[in-house]
């Protein structure tokens, strides 16, 4: 499945990640640059393909600087199959934690969500003409209409479906159908059907969304869950799948949910679920991206008690995901050879060489994000699309409130940010939200009560704000 993501120039991936995260431009030039040569690679012959592996990238930096909103960013922009998972949360076989195995399950699964919606699409158009027929019956009941049938209409021979005409065809034999039906209808139904048209045309015109409607729904299966480890539960009644009848139940809905339920339903009917799996493991294997993230946190070889029981050990199951191997799911095998891995980590403590040889070799591609500067702070408080200011601005707005900020304010937000950074722990980005709920506290607790809703923010207010605790940081360094 093509992604257009992929097909969008390293230039526009930047500039579309440039909407939501400042600075950090070679991450971002790296990243765009790895996804380009996926479809560069795409477009290579059979043979060439399977020699060209990606190029994993490993990104350092402080906390707070960006490394895991440059992946959540990358996920809402792909329909590529995507993860991200903490390295952390992995421990070695034989101890309580999961196993690395769970990381391309994990794909797997964002692969068939994926691929099963995009299908699901295609069939949307047949489905809501079933659908529609399906209320029309339940508003004027009438003669059984075979193309209200889940199945979209009946087959002409078994020998069409052997030969896969079927999917194609659906179409054609729902409107088939509504011919036959025109030709065969008698004097004494001719009422029934001129009603039927009329309730048609005040449906399409959404004259009829409120009214109220009882259809068929399936009935989806509850209670006697089992866990099947992984933190998954499957319901028994998923277990035997086809082997029994499904059941249906009578629902009084309004007619524009009865659209939605019927719509969905009637297109799952029409999924081919073999086709999709197939897809989506393709799919999976050949366009997903696993970020790992806390990679630092398993850097080293120390043995400790406990949990942590032995990082290196974390690193050695972790190898050969990133080399290239096989790893069973419950929808087939798959091969890692052309997963892209991004690993990220803040290497405060340990770095990247306390990784074992061999996962290092598998990460030719470092990028290391800077620390943030006060002009960087001033930048995500206004330039993004999701600017911190633009959140805290709508959120009182919900009350009634117009809060301005002038532009001395978020100056000296941005200095208080980087003086704390500096004087306590470096926690990025993050010290702003900090400083920001701080600051707007009095307000958004007084704001239903407050007469004027015209709240104008300045540095005085900031400062005021702030004195005390800026103040006592500045004194305690001159303390022997």
């Amino acid at each position: 499945m093509a992604s257009t993501l992929y097909q969008m120039t390293p230039k526009e991936i930047v500039q579309e990640l440039d909407k939501y995260i400042i600075g950090q431009d070679e991450a971002k030039k790296s990243v765009a640059l790895a996804l380009r040569n996926r479809y560069r690679r795409s477009l290579l012959s059979e043979k060439m393909r399977e020699e060209i592996t990606p190029k994993n990238i490993l990104m350092m930096g402080p906390t707070g600087v960006g490394k895991t909103e440059i992946a959540r960013r990358l996920a809402k922009l792909m329909d590529a199959p995507f993860v991200k998972v903490e390295a952390t949360k992995f421990t070695e076989v034989g101890y309580v934690g999961r196993d690395v195995d769970s990381m391309v399950r994990d794909l797997v699964e964002a692969s068939i969500r994926i691929t099963k919606q995009a299908k699901l699409s295609e069939k949307y158009s047949v489905a809501d003409e079933i659908a529609e027929e399906k209320i029309l019956q339940a508003i004027i009941p009438g003669k059984a209409k075979p193309g209200g049938s889940s199945s979209g209409g009946n087959l002409r021979s078994p020998f069409e479906l052997l030969m896969g005409n079927y999917a194609n065809s659906q179409k054609a034999q729902y409107e088939q159908m509504k011919e036959e039906q025109s030709r065969n209808i008698g004097p004494e139904e001719m009422d029934t059907e001129l009603a039927r048209e009329q309730v048609r045309k005040q449906l399409r015109d959404g004259l009829l969304e409120e009214q109220y409607i009882e259809i068929e729904v399936k009935e989806q299966p509850k209670g006697n869950q089992i866990d099947v480890g992984e933190g998954g539960m499957i319901a028994i009644g998923n277990i035997f799948g086809d082997m029994m009848p499904q059941k249906t139940k009578r629902k009084k809905v309004k007619v524009k949910d009865a659209r939605k339920i019927l719509r969905e339903q009637e297109a799952q009917n029409l999924l081919d679920m073999d086709q999709v799996t197939e897809d989506a493991l393709h799919n999976a294997e050949q366009n997903g991206i696993i970020f790992i993230d806390e990679i630092d946190k398993i850097a080293g070889s120390e043995f400790r008690s406990g949990a942590d029981v032995s990082r290196e050990g974390v690193q050695r199951d972790i190898l050969p995901i990133v080399e290239g191997c096989v790893v069973n799911t419950k929808y087939g095998p798959v091969k890692t050879d052309h997963i892209l891995f991004i690993g990220a980590g803040a290497f405060s403590v340990s770095k990247p060489t306390d990784l074992i040889p061999e996962l290092q070799g598998r990460f030719p591609i470092r990028v290391e994000l800077e620390n943030l500067t006060k002009e960087s702070f001033v930048k995500i408080l206004t330039v993004p699309e999701n600017a911190l200011l633009k959140q805290h601005k709508a959120l009182l707005e919900t009350e009634g409130a117009n809060v301005e900020f002038t532009e001395d304010a978020v100056e000296e937000i941005a200095t208080i940010s980087f003086l704390m950074n500096e004087q306590t722990e470096n926690i990025g980005a993050r010290r702003l939200h900090t400083v920001l709920e701080k600051l707007l506290e009095d307000v958004s607790f007084n704001i239903p009560e407050m007469a004027e809703k015209n709240i104008t923010i300045d540095a005085e207010y900031v400062k005021n704000k702030f004195e005390e605790k800026i103040h006592e940081q500045d004194v305690d360094k001159y303390i022997l």
